[in-house]
């Protein structure tokens, strides 16, 4: 089992990273890796999503299940066939100094050991892209619209990383 923690301090209202976070829709505009995200169905405080992942022609589609209590937090899962464990959580608390502090937490197990041990490794670094992913999103949406409308990979993103003004905590958990 991998177990990964990533903390941020933005300069954002709670109410509006968690918008952000529980618009699957758009995750292809910013996530590298999502290809499409679709929710399938809404009910009361849960949605049911449909995604499709992938580098190159490597490519899966799996469902979650995401659980929100806006604008504190979100609870994803997965029953998807591939996992034996699938779980991610993200936190919103609203910081005394402004801003919010927010967590991403996520624990995963493949039933593929071979997947286990390949994703595994990688693990902590997409944990990581996936929490800046966010951080450029938050920005692109909220602020500095042109320092922060990229996605992964583009060589003018780390210079926009450079100027932010946020303190970053990670945490690798041993599980």
């Amino acid at each position: 089992m991998s177990a990964y923690t990533e903390r941020q301090h933005l300069p954002y209202a709670a109410p509006q990273l968690f918008d952000l976070v529980a618009n699957v829709e758009r995750y292809p505009q910013f996530m590298p890796w999502v290809i499409e995200a679709r929710v399938r169905h809404r009910r009361d405080h849960k949605i049911v999503v449909v995604m499709t992942v992938g580098v190159g022609p490597l490519r899966k589609r799996f469902s979650t299940i995401a659980t929100l209590d806006r604008p504190h937090r979100i609870d994803i899962s997965s029953r998807d066939s591939m996992f034996d464990r699938f779980e991610q959580r993200w936190t919103f608390e609203p910081a005394a100094e402004g801003g919010t502090n927010v967590e991403y937490r996520v624990v995963f197990e493949f039933r593929s050991l071979m997947l286990q041990t390949l994703m595994g490794a990688s693990f902590p670094d997409q944990a990581s892209v996936t929490m800046s992913a966010f951080k450029r999103r938050a920005h692109w949406l909220y602020g500095g619209r042109d320092a922060y409308a990229c996605k992964i990979g583009d060589t003018t993103c780390g210079k926009s990383e450079q100027r932010s003004q946020h303190q970053t905590q990670r945490q690798q958990d041993a599980e």
